[in-house]
């Protein structure tokens, strides 16, 4: 199986800005470990149109491991907005340290020692492990998942069936080109062995497989059903000075969107269905200055992980001589709203359209 599935990726390899492809990697072409890593904590949580220019952004400005620990973390922080999960960008500068501090500027070759850095959990170290130093590491994401599924017909939904499906994703890693070997694995998921309607015609495994023997490719991998996510309310500020500054604040370095910049608010609390939120009067005794707030109609929504928020919003312009008990006035040219991150541009945007109507 491996065979004819490395037979298949020197063909139809995707061309990714991080991957060196298989006819350069066979000429001996090394992957740089620092754009391995970089490309896997990106991809985490995150589709590979959407992480891509982030990636050519982020080593157009930092090429190398040192180059990123020398950063000051606002700037990786504002160059990280949009691509969302922002622990991933403070264990990226904690794990960019510890390599450039303790390793000398080089990653560890080994899975294990990969796991002792910063951020770097179980897929990512072997990922690393795998595609950068060709050891025979598991790789396993969710296109891999997926593949390995259906080529054994697993029925268990997941995720209780992950353990089982890493077992079996070793046991299919080869020895020879087992960097290559991973990334056809994600190549077969993401184009051919796709969630809906799989092309088991195209596929190098179709033979094989369980799942399109038994006539199930498509219901597999089984998933058991999601929770309801809670949902969450709080209160965003937007206000704006007579040059048209606009008020930020730095969130705290722990918590969610720990260290990026926002606007000024209340807390998240979570809210049952048809519970009222907090009086304007309530509200506005939490806002960072005196002004004439207002609540406008329209909410930012935004989905997490583990629950969806909803954002009012409270809008005022300022007086020159306004002074934020929180935050500063920083030019509109500064606060653009693509350095948000995502929920915080939705916020901003209402309100502004609100105050320009």
């Amino acid at each position: 199986m491996s065979a004819a599935l490395l037979a298949w990726y020197d063909r139809h390899a995707r061309t990714l800005p991080w991957r060196v492809p298989p006819d350069q990697r066979a000429a001996g072409v090394l992957p740089d470990p620092y754009r391995v890593w970089l490309s896997e904590i990106m991809l985490q949580q995150t589709t590979v149109p959407h992480a891509a220019p982030y990636f050519l952004r982020f080593t157009q400005t930092w090429p190398t491991v040192a180059d990123l620990a020398a950063a000051p973390d606002a700037e990786v922080m504002a160059a990280w907005a949009g691509l969302g999960y922002y622990a991933r960008a403070r264990n990226l500068l904690r794990c960019a340290r510890a390599v450039a501090e303790d390793h000398g500027g080089r990653f560890p070759d080994r899975e294990d020692a990969l796991r002792e850095l910063p951020g770097l959990g179980p897929y990512t170290a072997a990922a690393v492990a795998a595609i950068a130093f060709d050891r025979p590491a598991a790789v396993m994401d969710g296109n891999v998942e997926r593949v390995v599924s259906r080529l054994f017909a697993v029925e268990t939904p997941l995720p209780a069936s992950k353990p089982e499906l890493r077992v079996l994703t070793a046991r299919l890693t080869p020895m020879t080109r087992p960097g290559d070997h991973a990334q056809a694995m994600m190549d077969l998921g993401a184009t051919i062995c796709t969630p809906r309607s799989p092309a088991c015609v195209l596929c190098p495994l179709r033979d094989p497989c369980a799942a399109r023997a038994a006539g199930i490719a498509d219901t597999l991998p089984r998933k058991a059903p999601k929770a309801a996510k809670p949902t969450r309310r709080g209160t965003v500020f937007v206000a704006v000075s007579p040059s048209g500054a606009l008020l930020l604040e730095t969130r705290p370095e722990t918590g969610l969107l720990g260290g990026m910049p926002g606007l000024p608010g209340t807390g998240w609390d979570l809210r049952g269905a048809g519970e009222s939120p907090p009086s304007d009067r309530e509200v506005a005794e939490a806002a960072p200055l005196s002004a004439d707030w207002r609540r406008i109609p329209s909410q930012a929504r935004h989905v997490f992980t583990h629950f969806q928020l909803i954002l009012d919003i409270m809008v005022a312009r300022t007086a020159e001589e306004s002074r934020p008990v929180r935050g500063a006035f920083v030019p509109r040219a500064r606060a653009q709203a693509d350095r948000l991150p995502t929920v915080m541009k939705k916020a901003l945007l209402l309100g502004l359209s609100a105050l320009e109507a």
